[in-house]
């Protein structure tokens, strides 16, 4: 497709890596921050077309992946109330919780519903007076402002069977943390373009100033890819560290400002627990007191649920860039799409998910259309 098939094109793809090839004289780990960028990857072959000293690693990007296991608990606990409509996007219904998934709950007849935007739930609502609808609010800043939006029209409109149950998280906090621990292998960042899309990237200078690491804002496509990685070598093949932005066609330095009004007026930033990786301060988005009244876990009394990660399940270590799927012992034995044990290997954006459809069996990688 045109404006999609010119990103994919292979003889530039095979240039991009001639040049980081040329541009790298020593070893350097890079992690890519979106689950989006690692599927291409992984997908295109894209770490295979590299030079061996140049190591990617794939990091937190994927919101369903780091939504944590209370969470997913009380998305069950809900959605199996026969007074409550539940939505949420795909992605979230085959998220492994302590005892089941939301997939396992609509099986059984609970009334769950998939939905492309949160604002299809307030017409649900308005149609549906007699029953709770919930809309699970998952997501970066990329999704974020979509559910201000909902939160906000409930509140004009005087919903009184609507709420969002909140487990939105931040990327600089997640670079923060993961650039602060003592394990800390990377030496560069591809930042998630469509995050940056939202945010801009200002908020991401100190933490290049501070860990002297470049931080490339990147797109998904391959070629996008390829030139974020030439861009990011470059910088520290010259001892550089500074932000920039490859995205150019997306992002602009201070992003959508109005969509960062509308969220500091229905959020604040809290901390979070992230799945696998542990509680990240400052690294998470709630309701503000105002929109109190549109809080699920309030609404429900849910606050005071607790519980335990599965002991096998190396994801954590995954998404902070410490080892990759394939080395974990349940990949594709215990762990797989069918009965999963983490939900990196059900999301879409998910490292091991792209590792199960596109490694498994070291088959090569689909070649690029030029």
């Amino acid at each position: 497709m045109k404006f999609v098939s010119e990103y994919r094109d292979a003889a530039a793809c095979a240039g991009y890596a001639k040049t980081i090839a040329r541009l790298t004289t020593r070893p350097w780990t890079i992690m890519e921050i979106c689950g989006g960028q690692t599927h291409s990857i992984v997908k295109f072959g894209l770490d295979e077309l590299l030079p061996p000293q140049l190591t990617l690693v794939h990091g937190p990007g994927c919101p369903v992946c780091v939504t944590p296991l209370e969470l997913i608990d009380k998305a069950v606990a809900i959605a199996s109330r026969p007074d409550v409509i539940f939505c949420s996007f795909g992605d979230m219904l085959r998220v492994p919780g302590s005892d089941c998934d939301l997939f396992s709950v609509k099986a059984r007849g609970g009334d769950i519903r998939i939905l492309y935007s949160p604002l299809d739930a307030l017409r649900i609502a308005r149609e549906n007076p007699l029953k709770q609808v919930v809309f699970f609010a998952v997501g970066f800043e990329t999704t974020a402002p979509a559910h201000a939006m909902a939160a906000f029209q409930a509140k004009q409109l005087g919903l009184k069977n609507f709420s969002l149950l909140v487990s939105h998280v931040l990327v600089p906090p997640a670079m923060d943390a993961i650039l602060s621990s003592p394990d800390c292998r990377v030496q560069g960042f591809l930042a998630a373009g469509h995050v940056c899309a939202v945010m801009g990237f200002e908020e991401y200078l100190p933490l290049a100033a501070m860990y002297r690491v470049p931080i490339i804002v990147t797109g998904f496509e391959p070629l996008d890819i390829l030139q974020g990685i030439a861009m990011c070598v470059a910088q520290l093949e010259q001892g550089r560290h500074e932000v920039e932005n490859q995205y150019t066609r997306t992002v602009q330095t201070q992003g959508n400002l109005p969509a960062q009004e509308l969220m500091k007026n229905v959020f604040r930033v809290v901390d979070r627990k992230w799945r696998g990786v542990g509680s990240i301060p400052a690294s998470g988005l709630g309701l503000r007191s105002e929109y109190a009244e549109f809080d699920a876990e309030l609404r429900f009394d849910l606050s005071a649920y607790t519980a335990e990660e599965n002991s096998v399940c190396i994801s954590g270590l995954i998404m902070q860039g410490l080892k990759k799927p394939h080395e974990c012992p349940a990949f594709a034995t215990a762990c797989t799409p069918e009965k999963p044990l983490g939900a990196p290997m059900v999301s879409s954006e998910g490292a091991c998910a792209a590792y199960f459809r596109y490694r498994r069996h070291d088959t090569p990688a689909p070649a690029m259309k030029a």
